[in-house]
């Protein structure tokens, strides 16, 4: 086995330009990790903000980014069991992926569904857990809840979507185009909201007479507040989940008590090994079945590879692609 491996860098923070494509040493597992040869690795809104230097890598997480990838074992820590040397699988990351090797922590490790490519698969872990730790372990969506996913044709909306519909709620979507929003119900949205032409609060209103979403998934943050706060029904929940509208906001307590609502801010990249075990864990045994039987699908729009990252990124920043992008190795 090579001792070194193709990786990606960032140098410098800003767009594409600043990403570099170098050798590095090929890590070695640890006694409680996986060595993993990667066959693909997702693209994800976290690899830009790292790279425009808003989003750093946690502590002692890798500076190469990439959080999820696809691919097979290479070698096993001294304190691993279950996993064999050659399985096909795929992993949620803390950093790493755009690499031709990783380390995963063995809690981290998921098997590649049935009936899913190995480079699909590298699709699937990030969106997963992000979406089953936030709506069902955070927000606690059961059937009948009213859910407004904004973002809801990009990778993670994609996959609320359909999960959200799986367990009985109905996904309501917001996306800035009719084609985009056309996308979208092929998902299973059950309705679609233009944020360019339309105000979702209005309209979220309208499409359930009144009643108001019961959550709200939230990528943008501080623009969209206040906002999200009036679309919320009474005793709804608020989860953001990302920062494109801005960190700082104004929050009207005397409307979020009037409403008997939460809000709550998550990240999944930091959160200790011991949590995303968990996490993973309950992806594995609520959500893998769905996409074995075919309720769940991928969705990969463009598949890159690793040499043609810098192409890669500036479809993404385009804002122009749906669902998701992955890189090949």
């Amino acid at each position: 086995m090579t001792t070194t491996m193709r990786a990606v860098e960032y140098e410098g923070a800003g767009g594409p330009e600043v990403i570099r494509l170098v050798t590095r040493p090929r890590p070695e597992p640890g006694p409680d990790e996986v060595l993993v040869k990667v066959t693909a690795a997702g693209l994800n809104r976290a690899d830009v903000q790292q790279r425009r230097g808003v989003y750093p890598p946690p502590p002692g997480a890798p500076d190469i980014p990439g959080l999820e990838v696809s691919g097979t074992v290479a070698a096993i820590g001294r304190d691993v069991s279950g996993w064999e040397v050659g399985a096909s699988v795929c992993a949620l990351l803390s950093g790493g992926g755009y690499a031709d090797y990783v380390v995963v922590p063995v809690g981290q490790l998921l098997r590649v569904p049935m009936g899913i490519g190995l480079v699909e698969a590298a699709s699937l872990p990030e969106v997963a857990c992000t979406v089953w730790s936030n709506l069902f372990m955070t927000a606690g969506v059961t059937a009948g809840d009213w859910v407004l996913i904004h973002g809801g044709a990009g990778g993670i909306g994609t996959m609320a979507t359909q999960m959200v519909a799986a367990f009985g709620g109905r996904p309501v979507v917001t996306a800035g185009s009719a084609e985009k929003l056309e996308y979208c119900r092929g998902f299973g949205a059950v309705a679609g909201i233009d944020y360019r032409e339309e105000d979702f609060v209005e309209r979220m209103r309208e499409i359930t007479d009144g009643h108001g979403a019961d959550v709200v998934l939230d990528v943008v943050g501080a623009s969209y507040l206040e906002r999200n706060i009036r679309a919320l029904a009474i005793g709804g929940r608020l989860v953001v989940i990302g920062l494109q509208g801005g960190a700082r906001a104004e929050l009207n307590l005397g409307l979020l008590m009037s409403r008997r609502a939460s809000v709550t801010g998550t990240t999944l990249r930091a959160r200790p090994a011991v949590e995303k075990a968990q996490i993973v864990a309950e992806v594995t045994e609520h959500v893998w079945p769905l996409v074995e039987a075919g309720t769940l699908r991928t969705a990969v729009e463009a598949r890159y590879p690793l040499e043609q990252v810098v192409e890669a990124h500036e479809h993404f920043d385009s804002g122009r692609h749906t669902g998701k992008i992955l890189l090949t190795m």
